[in-house]
């Protein structure tokens, strides 16, 4: 009767119980994973004694290949075990403002979501354009996207801050070398309202006419939706939904995340300050330079990784900088 009484209970909470049961498959995947990787080395030092013992020298270049796989799977799912925090398993919510310097950081705005996009969808992940401002000439304003899969908010939070670009200006006639910065913003998507109270009267909520890249027409209602949180004076927007009431609640679902990620920034500016840590939060301060000319280099200014292959991280080869930070002290979350 008492076990009843429990399991009644239990689901008495939905929204808690669903957060057990999403924390129970979790762990489940993760015994299976250590299971699996296992029994993999096993079956290949069985194989490496035997040919060892036999002098197979063919067999010994295979297993050197499986051992390279085995060591790239269990680096993966240690990092997967250092991606503990409360809100490492959501969805992200990821934003890339240009910075100062008209078409030339917008162009780099644009480079960073073809970029971020590229990575996302290597890895698996669902990306959904929530909001995106264009340009005059070339590039973007400003673009918010939505990331969906396990995890996602886990990797990603290893790319917020400013990045930096240097190269020779594809609009400068005169072939001269620019830089240019663009900051990105990483939030864990919210569901929960419990999660960040938001008052109904502290939004100021307005809608427009939806426009779609470099301006383009899309449709003749007011269905975008734009809304300011009163007190913090935190602003979103969504036009990608199709009618007003959809735009409304991504819009909503947005304002929790920054409000989220608010509350998290200064937990942790409390913290560096009871830690005597000086940090410099001006605009010049970027996470990472990426080099064009004259080398090619792309550096993480937190971590000292440099990689020279500047084509292929802006093809989406992210994942040595977010590991390299993940594992880092920097990590906050982590260990």
């Amino acid at each position: 009767m008492e076990a009843k009484q429990q399991e009644t209970g239990f689901w008495d909470d939905q929204r808690q119980a669903q957060a057990v049961i999403n924390e129970a498959n979790s762990l489940r995947e993760q015994i299976t994973e250590v299971q699996s990787l296992e029994q993999q080395i096993s079956d290949v030092l069985d194989l490496l004694l035997m040919a060892m013992a036999e002098g197979e020298t063919e067999v010994l270049q295979e297993l050197q290949s499986q051992y390279h796989e085995l060591a790239k799977a269990a680096k993966s799912f240690e990092l997967q075990i250092l991606l503990r925090g409360p809100y490492d398993r959501n969805n992200a919510i990821l934003n890339i403002h240009s910075g100062a310097g008209g078409t030339e950081s917008q162009d780099w705005a644009a480079m960073l979501l073809r970029m971020y996009t590229r990575w996302a969808e290597g890895s698996g992940y669902k990306v959904q354009i929530l909001d995106y401002v264009g340009a005059d000439e070339a590039g973007l304003k400003n673009v918010t996207l939505l990331v969906s899969g396990p995890l996602a908010y886990g990797y990603l939070r290893a790319e917020k801050g400013v990045h930096r670009l240097v190269r020779i200006s594809p609009f400068d006639a005169s072939g001269r070398r620019h830089t240019s910065f663009a900051s990105v913003e990483v939030m864990p998507e919210i569901d929960n309202d419990e999660e960040v109270e938001i008052r109904q009267e502290d939004l100021r909520i307005d809608t427009y006419r939806a426009g779609g890249a470099g301006g383009q027409h899309v449709n003749k209602t007011d269905s975008a939706v734009r809304i300011t949180h009163v007190p913090t004076g935190i602003v979103v927007q969504c036009q990608n939904e199709r009618s007003q009431h959809a735009n409304k609640e991504t819009a909503m679902r947005m304002l929790r995340s920054k409000l989220l990620e608010k509350r998290l920034q200064e937990q942790e500016e409390e913290l560096a300050k009871l830690r005597g840590e000086v940090k410099d939060i001006a605009w010049g301060s970027q996470i990472r330079s990426y080099v064009f000319h004259p080398y090619s280099l792309v550096k993480d200014h937190r971590t000292g990784l440099e990689v020279g292959d500047v084509q292929a991280v802006m093809d989406g080869d992210l994942d040595p900088f977010i590991d390299a930070y993940l594992r880092s002290p920097h990590n906050w979350y982590g260990v």
